[in-house]
This record gives structure tokens, sequence and C-alpha cells, in this order.
């Protein structure tokens, strides 16, 4: 297989995963490591992925996840259900975290009415309380993350290190039978310390983030009580959910 070839199909790998490891690549493309190395090179050249250690990630889908404008019109009528259903797991004087991200985002749509506190990280969910006066709001500060409106590094880890929540929902850029992960490393110290310091942690993700691998591994499915979904989850995942006691609620 030339060069040429072995590209193109690496392009289409790259289209179904975010981040792709060296060695997975040597066995997919039938390739030596000094021949994916100068592949990864050329097509870096050509603006199609950055090379990180130990492997690359495709730069168009990383565009996407760096703005909250595309997120947000991804999957809309799917996310507005999401958030419709996970908001209604919440109880009255609950304090909740609310991750970042555009179903997050929607979830919170679905709160102004509800007497809580919310604990956030997230300009855009931040802003959709701006003018509601039953919902008490703190957020994290932080790192604010182009783009996507993140609070993120050491300040937003040292005040949720403070905090106890009662649930934690939040939103992912992949999740496999291995766990959830996300494109930015920055994110991995942030949502741990969510995670530790929640009673309940609830996933929103539509179908199309189950089977997607992001870089940075940020929790296993044992971390996870439930998952709201859209109908699409294929049965497989369902499975695989089951087979980790998580519970899924779909709509």
């Amino acid at each position: 297989m030339g060069s040429i070839e072995r590209q193109l199909r690496a392009q289409a790998l790259f289209a179904a995963e975010e981040f792709m490891d060296l060695d997975e690549l040597c066995q997919k493309l039938n390739a030596s490591r000094s021949s994916i190395r100068r592949d990864l090179i050329e097509m870096e050249n050509k603006g199609l992925v950055r090379r990180v250690h130990g492997g690359a990630i495709s730069l168009k889908s990383r565009d996407e996840v760096l703005d909250f404008g595309q997120l947000s019109a991804s999957c809309r009528e799917e996310k507005e259900r999401i958030g419709k259903l996970a908001a209604s797991l919440v109880k009255d004087r609950d304090t909740v975290i609310l991750g970042a991200g555009s179903t997050v985002t929607e979830v919170a749509r679905n709160l102004l009415d509800r007497s809580i506190q919310v604990i956030t990280n997230s300009i855009p969910v931040g802003v959709a309380f701006w003018d509601c006066k039953q919902v008490e709001v703190t957020l994290t500060g932080g790192y604010l993350y182009p783009r996507i409106g993140v609070q993120l590094g050491p300040i937003c880890e040292r005040t949720l290190q403070g905090m106890a929540a009662d649930l934690l929902i939040m939103g992912v850029r992949g999740i496999t039978e291995s766990g959830l992960s996300d494109s930015n490393t920055l994110f991995e110290a942030s949502v741990k310390k969510m995670i530790e310091v929640s009673r309940r942690v609830i996933v929103v993700a539509d179908h199309t983030k189950f089977g997607q691998q992001s870089m940075v591994h940020l929790a296993g499915l044992e971390d996870i009580d439930t998952i709201v979904s859209d109908r699409q989850l294929s049965p497989v995942f369902q499975e695989i959910l089951k087979e980790h006691n998580v519970q899924y609620l779909l709509v």
C-alpha cells in the first residue's frame, strides 16, 4: 500500500475516531511505525491532524468540539429531549453540579423553575440562569477555554474541592466499554473532581457519542450511576451498560 492510499485510509479512520494511537494505526493500515510517522507528518502539514504523544488527533473533529455553536446544532432534537428527561431527575433543594457542553445546557434550560443550587464551570449554563431568581448559581472560576465557554484549571479544581453535591450531570465526547473520554487533557482533573464530590453521577449523551474514543480517559463506567440518551442507542451498548450495572434512560 502506498503512502497516498494509507493516508486516505487513515483519514477514514480519523473520521470515526477523534484520537488514534500509533500502534493502532500500524495494525489497521498494516504498515511500520516509521511509515505511519511519515504519513502523520504529511497529514499534519496538510492541516488534517495534529500529532500528539503516542498518536494524533483529527483537527476536523477537534474544530467541531471547540465550537459551542456547532455542538448545539448537532442532534438538536435528541439533545432537547435528553435535557428535559435529565432535568426531571433533579429534586427540589438538590445541589447539582452541571458540567460543560451543549446537552448539559439543555438540562439547565429545563431547571429554571426549580428551587435548587447549581455549581457549574460552564458559562453557557450560567447564562441559561441569567434571569432566574429561584436557582442559586455558583461559577467555579478558572481559565476560560475559548469557543466552548468552560472554566478549567487549578482555580476550578480548588473551588470544587470545597463542594458537596447531590448530583452531577455531565456530558462527554465519547463513551466506550472502557469508560468516558474527552479531547482535552485539561478536562480530566476537573471532571474527576466533580465525580469525587458528587453522590450520584448522570451522563447525558446522544447516541453519536457511543463508540467514540477520544484522547483523554475521564472515568470508568463503574463511576456512573445513570446515562440519559436517545432511542437510537444501539442494543450492543445497551447490553454493555447492563453488564456494568449502569442505569440507562432513553427518550
